[in-house]
């Protein structure tokens, strides 16, 4: 290397980032991205800052609203964060808060037993976010403001008035500098907050949309017990009452709230100090093992079957919320939302099957029923995993183990490779026709898969074309599905822009997200947009994908002779034009799956796909305005 390379590097190149500063520079690490999801994590740190308040006593509402210029208030009527000087900054207590990182009273075990949040970075990152942002406390008496500027302070802290009240709002303006989306959904908003009024039981929260004038208040006296009743409201329940219990052992509370329904999948949420463990941790894992041997132990004690049924047995129609609280949790995984604390799984597995035991010698009503459902789903899943073996033989058989249908691309690197599922024969002839052989693979469909939602998994297995989506992708299904193991890196749905097409899709959906959801999860899941129309002027043919592009697209032509064509099928273009419009990376159009909201998402399966009529009868009456494309 030569010299001058070598002592280019000095004291003088490190860069010191002061304040809040790392924040603006590497958002992701704090937030997780910077579109939607880190957007409105923004809201979440500061309603957590007013729900420790609530889990220490001292404050029982909050309000949330978002503004018609998309900024968002959050009011609390607690304490009212400090405002007298930290003896070792010598600034006010409000400012520490929200100008240094791993700041705040949660760190303080007499202040706060527990918290949430991101481990005391907290609100500090919101204001690191905003283009501006403003805190007003309520204290001693007095109202006290302050204003910061990028996450930094504008102006000392400053009394405007009196006042008998107590409590902190904040206001602030996410950074379009930093957001690619500053758009608030007023949905995603209010399910976090009907899930944290579920999970602190008696506190009220008031959530509005200047917007659109939408408003709710979420409060729960029943706490997890009314949680599971919200999320079977359009299930059929094998049982009428909700089972509850809670216990606690040294500074550990543990509750948790469970019923069993007719439906094939199981629905189980787990939170640690109000944080949505999505990877699971050491609290399922002690619930699930008591959850097990608990019906194992009734089930041999009343002779109901000599079957020795597995945790997975047990999950089939299980809906089911486990809460935890403790004062210092541990999280792991790649989000960070896996508990690690060693010790939570014992007290979760002795409090469970002590209770749940208890429960079911007093309701041995209750307590056939789940037992009965879980020997059913045995037997259901040995028939699905013969089912899967025959699957595999079946598939051994055809040439590459790939069925014979799929066109398939020349790369073998699935980064690179993407695989067009598509609805009919015309449309899966001009798509083999037009694609990039190199590294777009084509799997043409006869007609609509089965509904999943109404099916078990052994079912789902004799259904031709589910197999060869299978089969194709070459990950597995369900418990069995490695995503490892994936050939395509992008799965891209491709249908006709009608109703059949649109139902072929939420078939499709459905099956992804009950029985390969980590691909919805990891963003391997696309929707193609073909167009609607195409104009041509003179020699040019422009293609446009919606009604309102195609109205700007006249009006901005004027009073010229157009030669339109309505597309009412993917077989309608020709191979080139396919290419073109839809399939080419260079021009296309397409939408990736994503779930924000696994609550919202699995109710929303039940009532499209599920058996219930009445609930999907209101769903369409209450949206039927939104339809945007409606062939009559």
């Amino acid at each position: 290397m030569e010299k001058s390379k070598q002592t280019s590097y000095t004291a003088q190149k490190i860069q010191v980032l002061k304040g809040l500063e790392g924040v603006r520079k590497r958002p992701a690490m704090y937030i997780g991205d910077t579109g939607s999801k880190g957007l409105h994590h923004l809201v979440y740190e500061a309603v957590d800052n007013s729900i420790d308040e609530a889990l220490a006593g001292f404050c029982d509402s909050i309000d949330v609203t978002i503004n018609k210029d998309n900024s968002i208030l959050v009011s609390d009527n607690g304490r009212g964060i400090p405002i007298d000087i930290h003896p070792e900054l010598g600034i006010p207590g409000v400012e520490v808060v929200m100008t240094t990182l791993h700041a705040g009273g949660k760190f303080d075990k007499d202040t706060y037993k527990v918290s949430g949040g991101l481990h005391g970075v907290g609100i500090s990152v919101t204001n690191a976010l905003s283009k501006w942002f403003k805190v007003t406390v309520n204290r001693n008496g007095k109202i006290h403001t302050q204003s910061y500027t990028l996450g930094k302070t504008e102006d000392k802290i400053k009394i405007i008035g009196d006042t008998t009240k107590t409590g902190t709002t904040v206001h602030f303006l996410p950074d379009d500098s930093i957001f690619s989306e500053t758009e608030y959904e007023y949905d995603i908003l209010a399910n976090r907050m009907r899930e944290l009024a579920f999970l602190n039981e008696g506190i009220k929260i008031h959530i509005s949309d200047e917007r659109s004038g939408k408003e709710e208040t979420f409060q729960s006296e029943g706490g997890i017990k009314d949680f599971v009743n919200f999320l079977n409201k359009n299930k059929n329940s094998l049982h009428k009452d909700v089972i509850y219990f809670s216990g606690n052992k040294g500074s550990a509370e543990v509750s948790v709230s469970l019923q069993y329904t007719g439906e094939f999948r199981e629905n189980l949420y787990s939170f640690v100090n109000n944080i949505n463990t999505r990877e699971g941790g050491t609290h399922l894992s002690g619930f699930r093992t008591a959850l097990t041997r608990t019906v194992n132990d009734y089930i041999k004690k009343r002779k109901l079957s000599t079957t020795n049924l597995s945790g997975e047995d047990l999950k089939e129609g299980l809906t089911c919320i486990v809460s935890i609280k403790i004062p210092e949790p541990h999280f792991e995984g790649q989000t960070k939302t896996k508990l690690g604390n060693l010790e939570v799984k014992g007290i979760v597995d002795n409090i469970t099957f002590t209770e749940l035991s208890t429960f079911f010698e007093e309701n041995p009503d209750i307590a056939k029923i789940i037992c009965e459902k879980a020997i059913l789903s045995s037997k259901a899943r040995d028939a699905a995993r013969k089912a899967r073996d025959l699957t595999r033989r079946k598939s051994a058989l055809e040439s590459g183990n790939l069925p014979g249908k799929l066109a398939d691309c020349q790369s073998r690197d699935p980064s690179k490779s993407e695989i067009f599922i598509v609805e009919g024969e015309s449309a899966a002839g001009s798509s083999k026709q037009g694609r990039s052989r190199e590294f777009q693979a084509i799997l043409p469909l006869k007609g609509k898969i089965l509904n999943v939602e109404k099916s078990r998994l052994n079912r789902i297995l004799t259904n031709n074309e589910i197999i060869t989506i299978i089969s194709a992708l070459g990950a597995g299904v369900a418990e069995e599905f490695d995503v490892s193991k994936l050939r395509y890196h992008k799965i891209v749905i491709m249908t006709d822009a009608d109703v059949d097409g649109n139902h072929i899709t939420t078939l499709l959906l459905t099956f992804f997200y009950r029985y390969m959801k980590p691909l919805v999860e990891g963003g391997y899941l696309y929707l193609a947009t073909p167009p609607l129309y195409g104009v041509k002027y003179g020699k040019k043919t422009a293609y446009i994908y919606n009604e309102k592009g195609m109205k700007n697209y006249v009006e901005s032509l004027g009073d010229v002779k157009l030669t339109i064509q309505r597309y009412k099928g993917l077989g309608e273009m020709n191979p080139i034009q396919l290419w073109k419009t839809t399939m080419d990376p260079e021009n296309r159009i397409m939408k990736q799956i994503a779930i924000e909201d696994a609550i919202m998402a699995d109710q929303l399966f039940t009532t499209l796909m599920g058996s219930e009529v009445e609930p999907r009868k209101e769903f369409i009456q209450s949206h039927a305005k939104e339809v945007k494309n409606l062939d009559i």
